[in-house]
């Protein structure tokens, strides 16, 4: 039985939209980045996720530990829920969340917030003046490990510190702030972890990729190492946060990082299909309901507009994965309420039929759907709320 019966079948008594997690892949999935973390920790991206019961599930495997989160209230909800050691990936600017964070001595002493300058510490400080009593708030310093040559930059914008003496600089500075206390550091780098290196444009971008981190490994594996020596002269840091799905192996290299980040691997949308370090296998997707067909050649499902966030091309629409051959019209592509689909396959699909997508992200698709139902084999195994499903809108 193939992939596309197995879920047929599976899912048989749902109707569509809905989406689903192959469970035997995430396992698989999930082992295997424990194997290229080589003993080191995987702290969970909960972005890629954006399932309660899912990071509770991940949690309970050997390997991962804490969890990576992307807003400050979602870090608080997650704590209020029994979650520990939760890093807030990105520096916050709501007032409310971190007056509410100062003010539970439970959630501050597992939630750690992000911070890259003198400003974000006033704004902490402005928003929890008025807080009786107040918790010490654990800080991260965000440090860039973007690649910068020749006057370009690959690699994301994101914080201002680079060097060892602007991170020490900023050290020092919380040092000198009753109520706020230095964690730990966070390095991402985008352009290795994030960016395939067997690009589907062709051989001539995967060279240029390819090159490109080989520079940026070299420059960051000195730079990052300097930087925590710096930080360490002036503060007992808990941890030192590196890497993405795409990094893991290469990331965990570096004796100065002392847990690597992943997400997206676990469900393996789309765009960590080109690389050449890792195989991981599709677990989360999508399946419409065919409601229309145009032509012989030619069918229409219903929705499909699950276009993902970064840089607008086709590489941010779904894939129409199975049954295989199947395209987008090129007038239209993924629609806001119905999408044309093109290709031999649909001369085989019927009205009520499934087509099953993979997003080009992975925790996106939860914002599309309040429910991932847990498919075993050939059946379903239960059912695991989104955030949304749990009536968490965070971002």
């Amino acid at each position: 039985m193939d992939d596309r019966q197995r879920y047929d079948r599976a899912t048989a008594a749902l109707e569509a939209p809905f989406a689903i997690l192959d469970l035997a892949a995430m396992r698989a999935n999930a082992a295997d980045l424990v194997r290229r973390a080589a003993g080191k920790p995987i702290r969970v991206a909960s972005k890629s996720i954006r399932s309660r019961p899912l990071l509770e599930r991940i949690l309970a495997m050997d390997g991962f530990q804490g969890i990576l989160a992307y807003t400050l209230p979602e870090a608080l909800w997650l704590a209020a829920n029994g979650c520990t050691d939760i890093v807030v990936a990105y520096p916050t600017a709501d007032r409310h969340a971190l007056a509410a964070l100062a003010a539970d001595a439970s959630a501050a002493e597992h939630v750690t917030v992000m911070v890259d300058s003198a400003a974000h510490l006033d704004y902490i400080e402005a928003a929890v003046a008025e807080t009786r009593p107040r918790a010490e708030i654990r800080l991260c310093i965000d440090v860039d490990a973007s690649y910068v040559a020749f006057g370009r930059r690959a690699g994301t914008l994101r914080s201002p510190i680079r060097e060892p003496y602007e991170a020490a600089d900023l050290a020092t500075a919380i040092a000198k702030r009753p109520g706020l206390r230095l964690a730990g550091l966070m390095a991402y780098e985008a352009q290795i972890a994030g960016v395939g290196d067997d690009p589907p444009a062709g051989a001539a971008r995967a060279r240029v990729v390819r090159v490109m981190q080989a520079l940026s490994a070299r420059e960051l594996i000195v730079r990052r190492g300097r930087v925590v020596n710096a930080v360490r002269q002036l503060a007992d840091l808990e941890f030192v946060n590196g890497g993405g799905t795409g990094s893991v192996e290469l990331t965990v290299r570096e004796k100065a990082v002392t847990e690597v980040t992943a997400g997206s691997g676990l469900f393996h949308p789309r765009l960590f299909d080109f690389y050449r370090r890792f195989t991981g296998r599709p677990a989360a997707m999508f399946a419409l309901p065919v409601v229309r067909r145009p032509d012989p050649g030619t069918v229409t499902v219903l929705g499909g507009g699950y276009v993902a966030s970064g840089p607008v091309g086709p590489a941010r629409a779904p894939q129409p994965y199975l049954p295989a051959g199947l395209r987008y019209a090129p007038d239209e592509g993924a629609g806001e309420v119905q999408t044309p689909l093109l290709g031999r396959a649909a001369e085989e699909l019927r009205i009520g039929d499934r087509v099953w997508f993979r997003h080009a992200k992975a925790g996106e698709l939860c914002e599309r759907f309040d429910t991932l139902h847990l498919v075993e084999g050939d059946a379903l195994a239960g059912a695991a709320p989104t955030y949304r499903g749990e009536g968490q809108t965070f971002l």
